[in-house]
């Protein structure tokens, strides 16, 4: 059985992972008859987000501990994830992957990736290994590779200017599509940078998966 490693970022939209991206990350792979293996880093998150008013908490959370609701519990640190035991590596996104996993959120262009993920996808990609990153998650490939990758973030035009004064090939997406980068084994895909409900994120993550899951072979 495969076995796809799933980076998580915390649980909630605004400070984590977008749980609806996650756990359709989580279905797709099931679906395909793969195994999902979820990490996330072990360390304080950006901050804390009341998601009924949008407004900061006063209060902190462990973004590992916060990704384990998302995962049953079932879930491990970002530094023992292995490339020698994983097929694939899958980001959803959230604004934990622009908090969290990077400093794009804060930085933009001039952003940090968690040195933990610049590791593991590192590794992955030189092993010949195919990678998937989700939503607002690919704004940090470029940040990861050093060399141009064909990518998506849906249609934001702001958002892509960025990308691509980072040194990224920016693609237009619409939100039930992928983009994929042939050469380098990369699959992007919009969701809820343009998705309008859970059924129009669906589409999109499950093409993703599945070609992920293609370029395994």
């Amino acid at each position: 059985m495969k076995k796809v490693g799933v980076v998580l970022s915390g649980a909630g939209v605004y400070d984590g992972s977008e749980i609806h991206e996650a756990v359709l990350t989580l279905l797709a792979i099931a679906r395909e008859g793969a195994e999902a293996v979820c990490f996330a880093p072990d360390k304080i998150q950006s901050d804390v987000i009341n998601h009924l008013n949008g407004d900061p908490m006063n209060e902190s959370r462990n973004v590992l501990i916060e990704a384990a609701r998302i995962a049953r519990g079932s879930i491990q640190s970002l530094a023992y994830a292995s490339v020698n035991d994983l097929d694939a590596l899958i980001v959803p996104g959230g604004f934990g992957a622009a908090k969290n996993l990077s400093t794009f959120a804060s930085q933009g262009s001039e952003c940090v990736v968690d040195e933990g993920l610049k590791r593991l996808a590192l590794e992955m990609h030189r092993a010949g290994k195919p990678l998937g990153f989700i939503c607002i998650a690919p704004a940090m490939l470029p940040k990861i590779f050093d060399f141009p990758l064909r990518l998506t973030i849906g249609t934001d035009i702001d958002t892509a200017e960025i990308l691509e004064d980072m040194g990224a090939e920016h693609v237009s997406c619409p939100v039930d599509d992928i983009v994929v980068d042939e050469d380098n084994k990369v699959v992007t895909t919009p969701a809820y940078m343009l998705a309008q409900n859970i059924a129009e994120a669906a589409t999109g993550i499950e093409k993703l998966v599945a070609r992920v899951l293609v370029l395994t072979e």
